[in-house]
């Protein structure tokens, strides 16, 4: 291949406005040749926003186009495997945006489809909300500044779930966000790049408060089947706890962080203002840490996708290895609340 790379995108939803085509469209070399969203209407309005010259009637138009270089997949989950496979068995690269897929099953079969093409470059798009902080959190903690780990917390919360005349969303609904659940794998997938490993085990709580609600498309009430609040229990081999929730109830300000508590000092990472603090074990103090500007990373899914495809540079943010991982935890996670059975093993 040469170096003028051809996008075809499949999707064309917030992210994908707002990050993926103009990210794309930013890269010499690069275009977005094609485009198909859920309507041929929709499709136009974007092709005509973005200057681009070519609209296909389905996404496997797009995926079997001898034109197309390289997928993005900016749909909701329920489409990521097929679309991913049918995208690397016709030989093209593919960035699909997160979540992975719906479930872990979904997820190793995306795997196999790319193991079986060690060609082709296979990416996610990754949790973007630890990127500026993630290489001095990871270097704090190889330092040891904190010590031994002993208790990592992850919360987000919001009100967008307390009403209950709000209507559904994709995110509400197991047939296209599958077992994903608010944004507890995008939370997780921070905690994979700061901890190796996986826990040993998990138990998990969760509820529906507003079970049925309106799909604003068709008018007709919809069952919800995906929790409005998640709260998760775990445990590492190293005895490090981890303590989960995930809320779509709680009004008022919106909670965005992640604790790291060790033996020697403990560490607050605020990510709604993408700052982290430091306290030593044993105060009540605490103080703000400067981010390493050499380790100060940011948003770039479709530059180092090109890189990955020009270069053969490696996948880090974020790989398929990590994408299963995440999989494996959110699957771990819809088996401890299905089967009442107390911990779940990963």
């Amino acid at each position: 291949m040469s170096n003028n790379i051809r996008i075809g995108i499949i999707g064309a939803g917030g992210n994908t406005r707002s990050r993926h085509i103009p990210g794309f469209q930013a890269i010499e070399g690069v275009e977005v040749t094609v485009l198909a969203n859920r309507s041929r209407e929709s499709s136009q309005r974007v092709a005509d926003e973005f200057g681009i010259r070519r609209i296909a009637e389905s996404w496997e138009d797009i995926v079997s186009d001898p034109e197309v270089d390289a997928i993005c997949i900016g749909t909701w989950p329920n489409l990521h495997a097929e679309a991913t496979i049918a995208g690397l068995e016709n030989c093209k690269h593919v960035l699909t945006e997160a979540r992975m897929a719906r479930n872990l099953e979904e997820a190793e079969r995306m795997m196999a489809a790319s193991r079986a093409h060690p060609d082709l470059v296979a990416q996610i798009v990754p949790s973007p909300m630890s990127l500026a902080l993630d290489g001095t959190i990871i270097k704090m903690l190889k330092e040891g500044t904190l010590g031994e780990l002993r208790e990592i917390f992850q919360t987000h919360t919001g009100c967008q779930s307390v009403g209950a005349d709000a209507p559904v969303t994709f995110r509400q609904d197991r047939a296209l966000s599958g077992n994903n659940i608010l944004t507890m794998g995008i939370m997780h997938e921070m905690t994979q790049r700061w901890i190796p490993g996986r826990p040993e085990w998990l138990l998990s709580d969760a509820m529906t408060y507003t079970t049925q609600r309106r799909n604003a498309e068709t008018g007709a009430m919809q069952v919800v089947d995906v929790p409005d609040s998640v709260s998760i229990l775990g445990r590492y081999a190293s005895g490090l706890r981890l303590i989960y929730h995930f809320s779509g109830v709680e009004s008022g300000e919106s909670r965005k962080e992640s604790r790291l508590n060790g033996s020697r000092g403990s560490l607050r990472i605020d990510l709604a203002k993408q700052k982290i603090y430091f306290a030593k074990g044993g105060s009540e103090e605490q103080e703000l840490v400067e981010i390493d500007p050499d380790l100060q990373g940011g948003w770039r899914a479709e530059a180092d996708f090109v890189d990955s495809i020009r270069v053969g540079a490696p996948v880090t943010l974020t790989g398929f290895e990590a994408g299963v991982e995440y999989m494996r935890f959110t699957d771990a996670v819809h088996r401890s609340l299905s089967d009442r059975a107390g911990r779940v093993v990963l």
